[in-house]
């Protein structure tokens, strides 16, 4: 019989990481499927999971290193410190959120390791993967999250609410970027009283809009709108587009008092949708959230983890929003990588084994070498 494979969970320990990577859930389900998970002491304390919840679930709970002691897989949030994983057996798996272009050297010293990193970010945008995806997972919270922070920091209500002392109008709140975060966003708005738009690269965005009862904010009548790249994500716009869209948007964000911007394009800044400029023209005491504070921000001026006042229009975005709702988002990434590993669980031989089109996506090194093709492009 097989060996039993050793999933070894981690405390996080990047500044201000709140999550963790496996829950009670995930645990109970891993051990169903055959294997060993430990769990480091204390890893889900700040996802408001105990020790003993995990050790009800049947996880082991220790110390770091008799947690890493012969693991064949290491979870994580984020990627943790190569120099960490001494204790691991020779070619382990390393299945985190590994952000491979902002953490090229952590990469490197996978390799330099002889471990075999998998960054779950690079997960194909297929129809199977799609319960595998952390970045949709994440996101859908995140663009939940941005909307109750806006909410926080607008001195004035979200609803129309008729009173004795008179009427108060609802928030106008504009979306910019219609991904997973940008839907869940237009939402939320729309559940708190809001009247809400939004505008997206790609025109087929301009139906799911409408299907959330926001009103879509496109331009007509130019060539170059599509901006659907490969895998689902967007994509740059042809020149004459960009013109046209900046013009429609500005005059658009002038009469906003809410406005969430979403866009990132994976592995290079995120792209600038808001000038100074335009932040003039808004009303003091409107609040821009930017999600792409991490990537440095959609929003000329915004600074992640700071409340920045241009013009008496506040700018907020953090560089982990996901991590503001720690036991919610943990419950959503556990399960993405518990779906990971039992869609690839081979019973005869006790352990997962990749197919090609998902493994060759996000592998990033093996045998020593860096070998994802994203990466040495």
């Amino acid at each position: 019989m097989a060996e039993r494979q050793k999933i070894a969970v981690l405390k996080e320990r990047a500044t201000g990481e709140t999550r963790v990577s496996a829950s009670p859930e995930t645990v109970k389900k891993l051990t169903a499927l055959g294997a060993l998970v430990a769990v480091e002491t204390g890893a889900g304390d700040t996802a408001s999971i105990s020790d003993a919840d995990y050790a009800a679930a049947g996880a082991e709970v220790g110390p770091l290193d008799s947690v890493l002691a012969g693991a064949d897989i290491v979870f994580g949030v984020q990627g943790p410190d190569a120099a960490l994983l001494g204790g691991v057996k020779p070619g382990a798996w390393i299945v985190a959120g590994l952000d491979p272009f902002g953490q090229r050297a952590r990469i490197d010293a996978y390799a330099a390791a002889g471990l075999e990193a998998l960054a779950m970010e690079f997960m194909p945008r297929i129809t199977r993967a799609q319960s595998m995806d952390i970045l949709s997972s994440q996101s859908n919270l995140a663009g939940y999250k941005a909307v109750i922070e806006a909410a926080g920091h607008y001195g004035r209500a979200f609803p129309m609410m008729m009173t004795a002392a008179g009427t108060v109008s609802a928030a106008k709140a504009f979306i910019m970027g219609v991904g997973v975060a940008g839907l869940q966003a237009i939402a939320t708005a729309r559940r708190l009283g809001a009247q809400v738009s939004a505008t997206d690269v790609r025109s087929a965005t301009k139906e799911q809009i409408q299907s959330l009862g926001a009103k879509p904010i496109f331009v007509e009548n130019v060539a170059g709108i599509e901006g659907e790249g490969s895998g689902g994500y967007a994509t740059e716009m042809s020149e004459e587009y960009q013109k046209a869209q900046a013009e429609l948007v500005s005059s658009h964000i002038a009469k906003q008092d809410i406005v969430i911007t979403t866009a990132l394009i994976p592995g290079r800044a995120a792209p600038r949708l808001i000038t100074d400029a335009q932040i003039a023209t808004m009303k003091p005491g409107s609040v821009i959230f930017d999600l792409a504070a991490p990537q440095g921000g959609n929003v000329e001026g915004c600074v992640a983890d700071q409340i920045v006042v241009r013009h008496g229009v506040k700018i907020v975005g953090y560089s982990n929003t996901p991590a503001l709702l720690p036991a919610d988002a943990s419950a959503l990434f556990s399960r993405n990588l518990f779906n990971f590993l039992s869609a690839f669980w081979d019973k005869e031989a006790g352990k997962p084994v990749l197919d090609e089109e998902i493994g060759d996506a996000i592998r990033l090194t093996k045998g020593g070498q860096v070998v994802n093709a994203r990466l040495l492009a």
